[in-house]
């Protein structure tokens, strides 16, 4: 039985891959503690690794602010770098000896913010780029031990991450992804032979609607 680590597992696309992945034998332990603790990410991780061999780390936590920049309050963006870009950096570093035994793969869900310029979003897409551009570097490092990385980076998907923003899906279908599309789509890429460093996944259209 796989074991994956995975962050982000209590809602949203990280339940979604949680519900899935155990439905199809996987053994999910998801990782609890305060992502902007770095003493508290430590001590969990060894805690998990002093009982188990990690075949799969999943960084799935996140979340955004989108306001001008001038009007962000510093202490939420250093909350942000941190659970969006540090933690998956120290979470990668802390599990890839393991990972390196097991032959296994980190998946981090980033966002097409990653790969795109919107205002309001300056630092969102920079801890999002971040940990894309992480990734992709990463692979490059471990392939040839047999570690495998991938960036996904999906668009508007239909979870609780809007509940405290200005904006929120459409509600036109073909406007945004369910968590379940994302889910399906880390169980295929978890079945392939080859490897997927970065997938961009989009809904046909875009609209955003206002609260």
């Amino acid at each position: 039985m796989r074991k994956v680590v995975l962050t982000g597992s209590s809602s949203g696309i990280g339940k979604a891959i949680a519900q899935l992945l155990e439905a199809n034998g996987y053994y999910i332990i998801p990782f609890n503690s305060r992502l902007e603790d770095t003493q508290s990410i430590e001590k969990e991780a060894k805690e998990i690794l002093a009982s188990h061999d990690i075949a799969v780390l999943i960084n799935s936590a996140g979340f955004g602010m989108f306001e001008p920049h001038e009007e962000l309050n510093p202490s939420n963006i250093a909350k942000l770098i941190a659970v969006n870009l540090t933690a998956p950096v120290i979470l990668s570093n802390l599990f890839l000896r393991s990972l390196k035994k097991t032959k296994g793969h980190i998946i981090n869900i980033t966002s097409v913010e990653a790969t795109k310029h919107s205002k309001f979003s300056a630092t969102y897409t920079a801890s999002k780029a971040g940990l894309r551009d992480f990734s992709l570097s990463l692979f490059e490092e471990v392939r040839k031990s047999g570690v495998k990385v991938t960036s996904i980076n999906p668009d508007i998907t239909k979870t609780p991450f809007y509940d405290k923003l200005k904006f929120e899906p459409s509600d036109n279908e073909d406007t945004y992804l369910l968590p379940q599309a994302l889910a399906k789509t880390v169980l295929e890429i978890l079945s392939m032979d080859g490897v997927v460093t970065d997938i961009t996944i989009r809904p046909q259209r875009l609209e955003i609607k206002k609260k």
